[in-house]
């Protein structure tokens, strides 16, 4: 007997952009949005709302000068006062019934897809998505959004024990405490809505420190949450410097977890802190960490090489190569590895580079600055390691200053070489020549990394070869290795890439969680 009565979960589609009536909307959405830009917005703890003179400004990567917003930068004190709020508001919100927590997500969610345009628009001016890029954002955090409202359902109602004669035993999930979220630029409504949704379902309280490239999406999501109701206290946002208040909430002893999205670096040096008992902490502190890829699409001799060259394209270039997911690597059958380079070169010289604000243009500018020298400083050292088939160069003088750079394609690269080890996080795509699949096999599990990777094949065995031996936390096989959806492929990956946390599964809301087992004999 159904006693919460909510359809069945379905990915929120993605939006056609070919019917005139969305593109109109989308259009009206910027240029709204467009008026919205360069205000000031402040911290927000509890029910007060903070203003500070230190400000993080957030601009335009297409248009460096333009600004998107000024952000109140907290320091330590307003650290300790969010904690504390977090704190207060945690005593009264663990006690709220799992199925109310479950329908602000889905009041959210329903909101959400009300402003979709707008939401979009806001990723579009503050780090470069084109439209289709910004959409599956935005359908992403809606996923997740009912997915895990749904998931928190399931785990809230009675859970399967034996029963033993004579007591009455149960099993149930308890929220952990505070926790810190941490979410990355490049999906930065997406990711940020799922790690803060996962821990407001499951009954914690939040100090949301947004990264510094995207506050102003950030900021989105707390004037939704405001506007469906959310408790005072629940969500705290809390821009600020990593180095100062990310550390110190950190270490902090009544911190109970940090859910983070982002470098191999931060998340190590996360790990290691929180490893660290401090003085008055009860609990070894959870951390649940995505972390970074070098991730590889193998081309098999026996395959669809035009359906493997778009894969191979659309996973290293969308988004500007910007994706823990990219494919940073190319790893080809010698004998049709000529006969693919061409394809894929052909492929990239097509994209469409440009203001992310026309619909026509697939690939924009790069996040920000110190990522295009970065990436540029890498295009430098692919010249000695392989050969520039196509891209390797600056547009930034021709295109307003914006932080655009070609998409690259580098041949003959080793695999040991710097670019096929290192995570460039960019359009820097390194094709690698194989001997044969189980040297393809062999290159691919050669790095630190293990978080996505491909294979297009048509031999079975080679197939089921790359099921029990590519050892990434999400393999697709014959389709690109970017594109997770919520609830189809939940998201993680092995070794240096994190702790394989499968967000968007059957798995993530217990991350959140802590079971208690309660028996009482009659």
């Amino acid at each position: 007997m159904q006693v919460f009565m909510i359809p069945k979960f379905h990915n929120e589609p993605f939006t056609d952009f070919t019917l005139a009536a969305n593109q109109e909307g989308m259009k009206a959405a910027l240029a709204k949005v467009r008026g919205e830009l360069g205000q000031k917005y402040p911290l927000v703890i509890g029910s007060d709302k903070i203003e500070t003179q230190d400000q993080l400004v957030s601009t335009n990567p297409a248009k460096p000068k333009e600004v998107i917003g000024s952000f109140s930068k907290a320091n330590t004190d307003l650290a300790e006062q969010a904690m504390r709020t977090a704190l207060a508001s945690f005593e009264s919100w663990k006690k709220v019934c799992h199925k109310e927590r479950a329908r602000y997500l889905f009041r959210a969610a329903a909101l959400m897809r009300k402003r979709k345009f707008e939401l979009c628009s806001w990723l579009i001016l503050e780090i470069g998505k084109s439209w289709a890029e910004a959409d599956g954002d935005v359908a992403e955090a809606i996923d997740f959004c009912e997915y895990y409202g749904r998931e928190m359902l399931r785990l809230g109602a009675p859970q399967p024990v034996t029963i033993l004669p004579g007591e009455e035993t149960e099993l149930y999930y308890i929220p952990l405490g505070v926790g810190l979220v941490v979410p990355p630029w490049n999906f930065p409504f997406a990711i940020l809505v799922g790690m803060t949704m996962a821990s407001v379902v499951a009954g914690n309280t939040v100090i949301l420190k947004p990264s510094s490239e995207t506050p102003a999406i950030a900021y989105q999501l707390i004037k939704i949450m405001e506007e469906i109701g959310l408790p005072k206290g629940v969500i705290n946002f809390l821009p600020g410097p990593g180095a100062s208040v990310g550390d110190y909430l950190v270490a902090h002893p009544k911190t109970r977890y940090i859910a983070f999205t982002g470098s191999k670096e931060v998340g190590l040096r996360i790990n290691e802190m929180a490893a660290k008992p401090q003085p008055g902490q009860l609990w070894i502190k959870r951390v649940v960490a995505e972390m970074g890829g070098k991730d590889s699409i193998i081309v098999d001799k026996e395959t669809d090489l035009d359906a493997a060259a778009d894969g191979v394209v659309a996973s290293a270039f969308g988004f500007q190569g910007q994706k823990c997911s990219a494919c940073s690597r190319a790893i080809i059958h010698k004998d049709v590895y000529d006969a693919m380079v061409k394809k894929i070169v052909d492929r990239t010289k097509a994209l469409k580079m440009g203001s992310p604000e026309e619909r026509q243009h697939n690939y924009g500018p790069v996040s920000s600055k110190s990522a295009y020298e970065s990436i540029l400083s890498y295009i430098k050292i692919a010249e000695s390691e392989g050969k520039i088939e196509c891209g390797g160069e600056s547009k930034s003088s021709t295109m307003d200053g914006g932080f655009y750079i070609e998409p690259t394609v580098v041949s003959g690269v080793g695999p040991q070489a710097r670019i096929a080890q290192e995570e460039i996080f960019g359009p820097v795509l390194a094709i690698i020549k194989a001997d044969d699949f189980s040297h393809a096999l062999e290159i691919a599990n050669n790095t630190e990394f293990g978080l996505t990777g491909a294979v297009y094949s048509n031999n079975r065995d080679h197939l089921e070869r790359a099921r029990r031996e590519f050892h990434v936390g999400n393999l697709y096989l014959n389709r690109k290795c970017t594109g997770a959806m919520v609830g189809a492929h939940p998201f993680g990956g092995f070794n240096m890439s994190g702790t394989d946390s499968k967000a968007g599964g059957p798995d993530y809301i217990l991350l959140f969680t802590q079971g208690k087992s309660v028996a009482e004999k009659f």
